[in-house]
């Protein structure tokens, strides 16, 4: 990255939010990923906005980023500038049964939120280890729901027209992994969700129900990226994995896990590209057995 793209962008944010080189394996929750030329973390609409003039400008590369929960970066690193949305940018308030966040926003966080004001309907969200712009652009869900059904409007940041504006969650074409988000140059920027009145207790029984059940099905001591594979229509991608008989296979320090068979985890010295191997093994063996072709739910960065 140009000297002279550091130094528009040093002008822009507060000391301390821009990082030069940084290492991305302390921003993934794989823990793996070589450094990124430039890692900026703006706290509010006009740096962001900035930024982003500045490096179209410079015709640098960026790349938005939550916090790192859904990521595998290159062992190699990103020629780019990583824009993190994440706590510095996670402003959460509460208005009746209406809950509006930054993109930054924990989902854990959001879900704390809904549960001081007794209001019910995000309890799903409490096992999604992600931001609510993340969450937004995937249509996270778990447990039975989804973010189509409490997003209410969606304001972004239009990339083609540089300008704010918002969706209607009816126009966000929300499905399967997929929104909106996805199909057009957009970057989330709030995201006002509609909830409903509910009794505290019953939603903190929910709230521990899942965060109980997610403890005994998922593999919380080694580092992942959650779900590595999406949903197969008429499957489970950790069935299919499972029963091809790679439960606890593993190709350096990536494994699969032996708790959870829909997780690649690092057992502590994995290398992104030891997992990429994994991943693409996977899918291999698993189209050889069942003729079902696994599609990544891991976003990919960095990679040639």
């Amino acid at each position: 990255m140009k000297q002279s793209t550091i130094s528009a962008l040093k002008d822009i944010m507060y000391q301390g939010d821009l990082k030069v080189d940084e290492p991305m394996k302390v921003h993934t929750s794989l823990k793996t990923g070589g450094p990124a030329d430039a890692f900026i973390t703006p706290r509010n609409d006009e740096q962001l906005i900035e930024s982003l003039k500045v490096l179209r400008a410079e015709k640098e590369k960026y790349f938005i980023m939550g916090n790192g929960t859904n990521l595998l970066v290159s062992d190699a690193g990103y020629r780019g500038c990583v824009i993190q949305l994440y706590k510095n940018y996670g402003d959460v308030s509460v208005f009746g049964t209406s809950i509006t966040a930054k993109a930054g926003a924990p989902l854990i966080k959001v879900c704390g939120e809904a549960n001081k004001n007794s209001l019910a309907g995000f309890e799903f969200a409490v096992g999604i280890p992600g931001t609510v712009g993340g969450a937004v652009t995937m249509n996270a869900g778990a447990y039975g729901s989804e973010m189509v059904k409490v997003v209410r409007i969606v304001r972004v940041f239009d990339l083609k027209y540089m300008m704010k504006c918002e969706y209607a969650s009816s126009e966000m074409k929300f499905s399967y992994r997929h929104s909106l988000i996805k199909e057009e140059p957009l970057i989330v920027l709030e995201v006002e969700m509609e909830l409903q009145n509910g009794d505290p207790e019953t939603i903190q029984r929910r709230i521990d129900s899942i965060k109980t059940e997610r403890a005994a099905k998922q593999p919380l001591d080694y580092p992942s990226a959650g779900s590595t594979f999406k949903r197969p229509e008429g499957h489970y991608a950790g069935k299919l994995i499972e029963d091809a008989g790679l439960k606890g296979h593993s190709i350096g320090g990536a494994m699969i896990s032996d708790k959870h068979a829909g997780f690649i985890v690092n057992t502590g010295n994995a290398t992104s590209t030891d997992i990429l191997k994994l991943m693409i093994e996977t899918q291999k063996v698993v189209f050889e057995r069942f003729h079902v072709k696994l599609e990544p739910e891991i976003c990919f960065l960095g990679w040639k």
